[in-house]
């Protein structure tokens, strides 16, 4: 029988565990001797066995031998699990870009699934005509946007040695010689030694310039090549299919929030986004500047050989004579002489010397004179792809490297304009009027070309950055391109008036205006957030209400009749539980797409996910999988953050991996070809099964959440929530505002602290319930499997719940439980998870029709059997760790080792979990 690549990737990967935690194993012994090294071995061994059989004297023997740990060693011991766990991560990564080369080595017939090319074999196999396909591009449009959601544990110094190793590893793959595998493990062994000599933890919270710093290295070392090549590579893919070659539009953009993101943030000021702003184009004209600089190596073509267009030749004699310069010493090499030329206006452009380039497109047109004028002489089916690749990353990044988006709270435009309103005499106290009221005053403020702020008017310090922050999105956009700042969210939206008040503000600055003849300008986006249940049953009435006033329309209209609508998946999901919070977005989706395409706007919906279950989490191509088909063609917006970033854009092959299969998902999806279901919607019986389910789901999870009285207390004391404020992963603070409301408090840590200690609610909780109480009314399990095996959203709702029962684990969650002081409470609701846990459990594998969770994903199936025995030693330490600290109290002289001690196992588990908040 023929052994398949995937089993001998499989094998490959084993080996590389059993290879890297041999070296592990070296650096233990030189830097704790043979003490550390036998007492991380017991463990190992007896957590293993603990999986294997669930025998409760070993899972006993365990917990003894922690607690005998003396301090000075069982830091190293936390230490010596949380690197192991983070060899696996790496083990894992070049396992994945194996399977990659793997495919690409094999015949040209065996297509790796999800690749660009198996996308376009599927459009000719659907005998999609070239006419189609030029209707397709010009739907193709997804937008990847970075946040500073602090949900990466893990340091950049402690990544980029991932990096480092990851290279050597498969480096390791092409080595032939005895004296090469000697050096790359020597160097995998300098690198883990180098690691373990590292501090893990963050000695304080980031600034958010850091942040800003931190996104900014995956456009630099990562994100400017690969971006390129996904349009060029399917460029090339589209002729070799249809021998007919299409300009690709620049479909696939990153964007960021970094800097930008002020909800409840009180770090970022209106400086903070102008200072991003000036850093993303540092960096974008040093990346042009290197560009450029290589294209001049290469292109060193002779006019004693070729011929040159007169376009190029008169550019030359142009930029001469404003430069003041000669260029390139050797006249007949024209490409080198335009080429230095180009790099010296770049010089000006960075001095912000008006002999630079003014705008990126100006750029833009000189590698487009020097594309035409190559055009002449060299062969067009064998485009020179260095040159093509520049003028794609202009395309690009422009001279703004990324659109930021800026983001503030519904809440701080009301009190602003109030007072605004309040000085000037318009209202005496706007925030008291009814919506109706509301909303009729300012469509009043907004005909009126007349601004309301005098430049000698004082207003409060919080009133003042809300004025600062909108004129400082005309001046970015003033300086550098309007594409810097394009969309301008709004958390918290309930009302039509929240959005209107922006669009008031945006008068003010400048960025939006009324003339005499009706005619309006708008320079912004203004987007809704719709991120709670109510909100998202309720968006598409307030929705509808907006778009029925004539001066909205008209901003639309000069938005090219686009509305940009973001929904959040993290507080919608806190407030109704994961079931609830999908369908409600699903929903949502559906009712303002039908409604907007009655009023002729077009509608870009962004995804406000999370990297986790409990917040949307999950691949990137499964993500445009579940959305409502007939949503994708007028563009799709998705958050990329935290731990995410580091696990898909790290390493090149990686982060191109990622971005094929959600423009290979998007491509076919747009078309209808995606899983056989063609665009047809779910049937009326699908939609009212899914609505069953999730009031059902809705009642349970909120009797639990917020209708047990002794709830709030489980969650503090049963799970490392307080801790996790100390680990320093973010500038954000942890609630709004210091707000001590359960409803204030962010997402993130409410995630994050479930995860942690292995209960997951959020991520399934409440589903079994739904599911159990459709099954005794229905008696219908055919349906709900039906519904599995057709519907791509259903599919993605019970894969994640899988992947959620698979990595909770109710044997350390019950240790956890153990902490709370009241045992009445914590056996009363422990008793309720584990009971639906298993509901939840045993009708899912119902639904999938398999013998285990995750039968049908073997290969995440095998990274948690691996990962299970080094994270569960973190999680007892950890639960050991926190009720001392508890039991000490911060007065204690033991406390800030304790405390240490506890965020090094947060760390740990949140790299064998792969996920934080």
């Amino acid at each position: 029988m023929e052994t398949t690549s995937e089993e001998i990737s499989n094998v490959s990967l084993l080996k590389d565990v059993e290879y890297l935690t041999t070296i592990l194993d070296e650096v233990l012994l030189h830097e704790g001797g043979e003490t550390l090294l036998n007492v991380v071995k017991e463990i190992r061994v007896l957590s293993k066995e603990v999986r294997e059989t669930h025998d409760e004297n070993t899972q006993e023997k365990i917990k003894l031998k922690i607690s005998e740990l003396e301090p000075g060693i069982r830091q190293k011991v936390i230490r010596a699990f949380s690197m192991h766990l983070h060899i696996l991560n790496i083990a894992e990564q070049n396992y994945r870009t194996r399977r990659r080369r793997e495919y690409q080595s094999q015949d040209a017939n065996i297509i790796q699934p999800g690749s660009l090319e198996a996308g376009v074999k599927q459009l000719m196999d659907n005998n999609v005509s070239p006419d189609q396909i030029t209707d397709l591009l010009s739907k193709l449009s997804l937008e990847l946007i970075m946040t500073a959601h602090p949900t990466e544990a893990t340091r950049r110094t402690i990544l980029q040695i991932h990096k480092r190793i990851a290279q050597l590893l498969t480096s390791l793959d092409y080595s032939y010689t005895r004296y090469e595998k000697k050096l790359i493990k020597e160097r995998i062994s300098n690198e883990i030694t180098i690691m373990w000599q590292t501090e893990e933890i963050r000695q304080n919270k980031p600034s958010v310039m850091k942040e800003v710093s931190n996104g900014l290295y995956y456009f630099d070392r990562i994100l400017f090549d690969v971006l390129p090549k996904i349009h060029d590579d399917l460029e090339d893919l589209l002729f070799e299919n249809y021998n007919q070659r299409w300009t690709i539009p620049s479909f696939l953009r990153f964007g960021s929030w970094i800097g930008g993101d002020r909800d409840g943030n009180p770090n970022v000021k209106a400086t903070t986004t102008f200072d991003t702003l000036k850093h993303h184009r540092e960096l974008v004209l040093r990346k042009y500047k290197e560009a450029i600089s290589t294209l001049k190596d290469r292109l060193s073509h002779s006019d004693s050989k070729v011929d040159f267009s007169e376009e190029i030749r008169a550019s030359i004699e142009k930029d001469r004579q404003e430069l003041n310069e000669i260029g390139w010493y050797k006249e007949d090499e024209v490409y080198r002489v335009k080429l230095s030329l180009m790099l010296k206006k770049l010089d000006y452009t960075e001095q912000d010397d008006p002999r630079g380039y003014e705008k990126s497109e100006e750029l833009l047109a000189d590698l487009q004179l020097i594309r035409e004028s190559m055009m002449i002489h060299h062969p067009n089916h064998n485009p020179v792809k260095l040159l093509r690749k520049v003028i794609r990353q202009v395309d690009l990044f422009g001279f703004h490297l990324a659109s930021l988006d800026v983001r503030n709270h519904s809440g701080e435009h009301e009190s602003a304009l109030t007072e605004i309103f309040h000085k000037v005499g318009i209202a005496d106290e706007y925030k008291s009027l009814d919506e109706k009221e509301k909303v009729s005053t300012l469509i009043s403020v907004l005909e009126n070309p007349r601004p309301l702020i005098s430049i000698y008017d004082e207003f409060s310090p919080e009133t003042s950055e809300v004025i600062d922050t909108i004129r400082v999105i005309k001046r970015a956009q003033d300086t550098f391109g309007l594409r810097a700042i394009e969309v301008y969210l709004i958390s918290m939206t309930d009302n039509v008036s929240d959005i209107l008040e922006v669009l008031v503000l945006a008068k003010e600055a400048g960025l939006y205006r009324v003339y005499p003849n009706g005619k309006v300008v708008s320079r912004l986006h203004v987007a809704p957030l719709l991120e709670t249940i109510d909100d998202l049953k309720n968006g598409p009435e307030m929705i509808k209400q907006l778009f029925e006033i004539p001066l909205y329309r008209k901003h639309l209209e000069a938005r090219g009749d686009l509305q940009e609508i973001m929904l959040g998946y993290s507080d919608s999901s806190k407030d109704g539980g994961n079931i609830t919070a999908n369908w409600e977005l699903y929903k949502a989706q559906q009712d303002i797409h039908a409604m907007a395409s009655d009023y002729g706007v077009k509608l870009k919906y962004f995804h406000g996910r999370g990297g986790s279950l409990g917040r949307g989490g999950g691949p990137l191509y499964t993500s445009l999988l579940s959305q409502p088909a007939i949503t994708l063609g007028d563009g799709v917006k998705i958050t990329e953050q935290g731990e995410v970033l580091s696990s898909r854009y790290l390493l090149e092959d990686i982060a191109y991996r990622s971005l094929e299969q959600a423009t290979s998902t998007l491509l076919t999806g747009i078309m209808g070809l995606n899983d056989d279901n063609t665009k047809m919607q779910p049937s009326q019986e699908e939609v009212d099964t899914m609505s069953m389910i999730s009031e059902y789901a809705l009642k349970k999870y909120q009797s639990l959440v917020f209708e047990d009285p002794g709830f709030i207390q489980y969650f503090n004391q049963a799970t490392p929530l307080h801790e996790l404020g100390d680990l320093n992963i973010g500038s954000r603070p942890m609630k709004r505002k210091g707000s001590n409301h359960f409803e204030d408090l962010r997402a993130i840590p409410w995630v994050f602290a479930w995860t942690q200690s292995r209960q997951l609610l959020p991520a399934w909780f409440a589903a079994g319930t739904g599911f159990k109480k459709y099954l005794e009314k229905t008696d219908n399990l055919e349906q709900l499997q039906k519904m599995y095996s057709k519907w791509p959203f259903f599919q993605a709702i019970i894969n994640n719940l899988q992947m959620a029962l698979t990595k909770a684990d109710l044997q350390t969650a019950k240790e956890y439980a153990n902490m709370m002081e009241d045992k009445e409470i914590s056996d009363r609701i422990f008793g309720q998870l584990a009971e639906e846990y298993e509901e939840t459990k045993a009708i899912v594998l119902k639904i999938t029709g398999q013998e285990e969770l995750l039968d049908n994903r073997l290969n995440i199936k095998e990274s948690v059997r691996l990962r299970n025995p080094l994270v569960d030693p973190l999680n007892l330490l950890q639960v050991q760790l926190i009720s001392q600290l508890r039991n000490e109290g911060e007065e204690s002289e033991k406390y800030d080792e304790l405390l240490t001690e506890a965020l090094l196992t947060i760390n740990g588990v949140a790299a064998g979990l792969r996920n934080t908040g």
